[in-house]
C-alpha cells in the first residue's frame, strides 16, 4: 500500500466476516521517522497538528489549533498579535511570552512566533491557554502529546476467555476505529483519532500462550493496543464499534483434492466487519447471510448531527427518515433493504464504507439533506487522475472506479423518476464514502419540496422520494444483479 490510504481488495475477491490483517510488519520498521504530532480531543471535533521544532522546542499555530472548535479571526497590529475566538478577545505580544486572554494576563513558556502571518505558540503553553479562550477544562497528557477539552476520553475494559479457541474481549465506551498492524504473535491497534485513555494498569497478562498479554501505551499524538501471543492474531468488531474480540487467527486449510467440490463462500454479518477500510484475507468458511439488494446509509448520526437545518432540526434526524422511508418503499416491492445505521450512532466515512463493502449489496445509497434549494441532488463518485491498481487491491479513494459506469446509469435512473414529481439532478462529486465504496453507489442530498424545509418533516415528501428512488430501482434492476 502506498500513501497512507488503505485500499479495497477487489469485489469477491475475499469473504468479509473476519478483519484479519495480512502481515505488514514492513509498516513497522524501515519507514522514515514520524512527524510530530499533537491530537486535540473534544466534543466538537477530534483532529491532529503537526509540531514545529524551533530552537528545540515545539511549536504549533493557534489559528489551526482553535479552527475546529469556533470561529476565530486574527490579525498583526505592530507588535501584537490579537485573536477574537467565539466572543472572547486575545493579545498576544509577538516576539515575547506575554498574552493576554479574556482579560486575563499570562506568560508562555516560550515567546510567540510569526511566520507568514501564523502565529506559533510553544505546545506547553497549550494547558494554560486554550481553558481561557474555551471557558471549560483541558487535560494535557505531555508526554504523548494528546490534548482533551472538556471529556475525560472513551474507556475500555478487557474480558479474556481461556476457552477453544482463547478470545480478549475489549469493550469501549464509545465507538472506536483503529488502524490495526500484525506480524506473528503480535497484533497492534493503534487509535489517532480516537480519545482512548487508560484503563487500570498499562498492562495485562493473560494465562494463556495463544493470548499472552494486552499492553496500552501512548505515543506521539496516539493511543495503542498491543496484544501479544504464540500465534497469529486477528480481530473482529462488533456493537457498532464499541467491541473488538482478538482472537488467534484460523489454520489454513488443507488443500482439496480435485474431486471436492469447491468451498463456498463466506460472507459475515454487519456486527463482525472490519471498520478500519483495511483489507482482510479470507478466513475459514462459515454458513452464508442473506445479502441485502440495497443498503441504504443515513448520513451523519450519533455525535456527528450534520447540519442544523432548522432551530429544531438535525441534518442526522431527516436523514434516517428519509431512509427508513425509502426501505420501506423498497421492500414493497419485494427488494431486501438494509440501513447501514437504524439508530443514533457515530460512524465514520471509512466505518460505512467498510460496512458497505462487506455487506457486498447490489447498490449503495447514501442520503443527505439539506435546508437550501428544492428537490433533490443526485451524486455519482468523481475521480481525477490517481494512484494505480496494485495487484488484487484497488486504492481506497478509487474503490468505486469499476462501478461508476453502473452508478451512473442508476443515478439516471432514480434523477428521471423523481424529476417526474419535483426538481431534481445529477451531478458528480468527490464524496466520501462514495469513492470508497466498490458497489454501485449513489448519494442523494434531499432539500424541501418547495423552499419551505418543514418539508423535511413532511411524510408525504418521504413517501415520494421513496416510491421514487424504489420505482428506479425496480426498472434497473436487471443491470444490478445481485439479490433481490
Amino acid at each position: 500500500m502506498s500513501g497512507g490510504q488503505p485500499r479495497a481488495r477487489r469485489s469477491g475477491a475475499w469473504p468479509p466476516a473476519l478483519l484479519l490483517i495480512a502481515s505488514c510488519s514492513f509498516l513497522l520498521s524501515g519507514a522514515p521517522s514520524e512527524e510530530a504530532r499533537i491530537s486535540i480531543y473534544s466534543p466538537v471535533a477530534n483532529y491532529s497538528l503537526t509540531v514545529q521544532q524551533r530552537g528545540g522546542r515545539g511549536y504549533v499555530g493557534l489559528l489551526e489549533m482553535l479552527e475546529p472548535l469556533g470561529q476565530v479571526s486574527a490579525r498583526t497590529e505592530k507588535q501584537s498579535w490579537k485573536l477574537r475566538f467565539n466572543s472572547v478577545d486575545a493579545q498576544l505580544g509577538i516576539g515575547t511570552n506575554r498574552a493576554r486572554v479574556h482579560g486575563r494576563d499570562l506568560e508562555l513558556a516560550a515567546p510567540l512566533l510569526m511566520e507568514n502571518g501564523r502565529g506559533l505558540v510553544p505546545v506547553d503553553s497549550l494547558v494554560s491557554l486554550l481553558p481561557h479562550f474555551l471557558g471549560v477544562p483541558v487535560t494535557y497528557h505531555q508526554a504523548a502529546r494528546r490534548l482533551f477539552v472538556n471529556q475525560n476520553g472513551t474507556t475500555y475494559s478487557a474480558q479474556f476467555n481461556n476457552g477453544n479457541p482463547p478470545k480478549l474481549v475489549l469493550s469501549f465506551s464509545s465507538p472506536v476505529n483503529p488502524m490495526i498492524a500484525t506480524e506473528p504473535g503480535k497484533l497492534r491497534m493503534t487509535f489517532t483519532r480516537d480519545p482512548l485513555v487508560a484503563s487500570g494498569s498499562p498492562t495485562v497478562n493473560f494465562e494463556a500462550k495463544a493470548i499472552a498479554s494486552a499492553t496500552f501505551e501512548e505515543n506521539n499524538g496516539s493511543a495503542a493496543i498491543t496484544i501479544l501471543g504464540s500465534a497469529p492474531l486477528m480481530a473482529s468488531f462488533g456493537n457498532d464499534g464499541r467491541m473488538i474480540t482478538i482472537a488467534p487467527a484460523p489454520a489454513k486449510a488443507a488443500p482439496q483434492t480435485a474431486a471436492a467440490p469447491p468451498s463456498p463462500p463466506v460472507s459475515g454479518s454487519a456486527s463482525n466487519l472490519p471498520l478500519s477500510g483495511i483489507p482482510a484475507p479470507p478466513a475459514a468458511s462459515a454458513p452464508s447471510p442473506p445479502r441485502a439488494f440495497a443498503i441504504v446509509d443515513a448520513s451523519h448520526g450519533g455525535s456527528e448531527a450534520g447540519a442544523r437545518l432548522s432551530d429544531t432540526l438535525l441534518e442526522k434526524d431527516v436523514t434516517m427518515a428519509f431512509a427508513r422511508r425509502i426501505r420501506q418503499e423498497l421492500a414493497g416491492k419485494g427488494f431486501s433493504a438494509a440501513l447501514l445505521r437504524d439508530g443514533d450512532t457515530t460512524l465514520s466515512s471509512d466505518q460505512r464504507a467498510g460496512l458497505a463493502n462487506a455487506m457486498r449489496p447490489a447498490i449503495y445509497l447514501c442520503v443527505h439533506a439539506a435546508a437550501d434549494g428544492k428537490g433533490v441532488r443526485v451524486y455519482t463518485a468523481m475521480f481525477s487522475a490517481g494512484e494505480q491498481s496494485v495487484g488484487p487491491f484497488e486504492p481506497w479513494n478509487e474503490a468505486q472506479v469499476s462501478s461508476l459506469g453502473t452508478s451512473q446509469m442508476v443515478a439516471t435512473s432514480i434523477t428521471t423518476e423523481l424529476g417526474r414529481t419535483f426538481p431534481a439532478r445529477m451531478l458528480p462529486a468527490s464524496l466520501h464514502p462514495l469513492q470508497n465504496v466498490t458497489a454501485p453507489a449513489v448519494a442523494l442530498e434531499i432539500a424541501p419540496r418547495s423552499g419551505s424545509v418543514e418539508d423535511l418533516e413532511s411524510e408525504e415528501y418521504q413517501q415520494q422520494v421513496g416510491v421514487a428512488v424504489a420505482n428506479a430501482l425496480a426498472s434497473s434492476r436487471e443491470k444490478l444483479g445481485g439479490p433481490q
